[in-house]
Order: C-alpha cells, then sequence, then structure tokens
C-alpha cells in the first residue's frame, strides 16, 4: 500500500491542474512559454499520476475500473465486478 503522503501529494497535484487549467490553455494559444514556464511544475496535467483508488498504488492501474491489477484479480474472485471473471482452462 502506498504511504498516505503520496497519495496527498497526488491529490494536490489534482487541484493543481484544475486551478491552472484555464490559464495554461491561455498562455498556450498565445504562445507565451515564458509565462508558462512560471507556473508551477504540478500544474503541468503530465506530472500526475494514475493511482488505485483503494491502495494507492501507481503501478499496474488499469483505467476502466481505476484500481490496480492486484486488487482488480481479488475483486473479481470474490464477485463484486460485475460480468468479470477469473479465467481458468
Amino acid at each position: 500500500m502506498a504511504t498516505k503522503a503520496w497519495v496527498a501529494k497526488q491529490k494536490r497535484r489534482e487541484e493543481l491542474v484544475k486551478k491552472y487549467a484555464d490559464i495554461r490553455r491561455q498562455l498556450k494559444k498565445e504562445k507565451n512559454y515564458a509565462a508558462l514556464a512560471k507556473l508551477p511544475r504540478d500544474a503541468s496535467p503530465t506530472r500526475s499520476h494514475n493511482r488505485c483508488q483503494l491502495t494507492g498504488r501507481s503501478k499496474a492501474v488499469l483505467r476502466k475500473f481505476k484500481v490496480s491489477r492486484i486488487m482488480l484479480r481479488e475483486l473479481a474472485l470474490a464477485g463484486k465486478i460485475p460480468g468479470l471473471k477469473k479465467a481458468s482452462w
């Protein structure tokens, strides 16, 4: 499980992205890259990571379900995800 600090840092990044989205869009339209560079680094949407909603894991997160591969497997085995079951042959 990810530390709470990493999860909190990601949430702060998401808030900054929302806060500066309009300003970034306007500066890019004007091609004012000097002013764009003065904005906070975490205001860029490319710095955000997909994280598991349950554990905070940053790697192997499936976008459709917003959970990591490990949690997806556990939820599928428990029958918590409709229409999804573990393959066996």
